[in-house]
C-alpha cells in the first residue's frame, strides 16, 4: 500500500510540473500570437484540444481540457 500511494505521489508531482510547463507555454503561444497582430484565442485550435481529450478520457477528458485551457489562458 505504501509503494503505491508513493507512486502516486510521483505521479501526482509530474502531472503538477507539466500542468505548469503547459500553461507557461501556452501564455507564450498566446502573448506571441497577439504581439504579431493575431488574436488571443484561436477557437479551433482549442475545440481541437476539447476534442483530444474527450475522445480518449470522455466527459471528464472535456473538464480536464477546459481547466488546463484557462490555466494557459486565464478565464475568457
Amino acid at each position: 500500500m505504501v509503494a503505491i500511494r508513493e507512486r502516486i505521489d510521483e505521479i501526482d508531482s509530474t502531472l503538477i510540473a507539466l500542468w505548469q510547463e503547459r500553461a507557461v507555454l501556452s501564455q507564450e503561444v498566446g502573448a506571441t500570437r497577439m504581439a504579431s497582430g493575431g488574436t488571443r484565442l484561436v477557437l479551433s485550435r482549442e475545440r481541437e484540444i476539447l476534442e483530444r481529450f474527450r475522445q480518449v478520457l470522455g466527459a471528464d477528458g472535456t473538464q480536464l481540457a477546459l481547466l488546463l485551457l484557462r490555466a494557459g489562458r486565464g478565464p475568457l
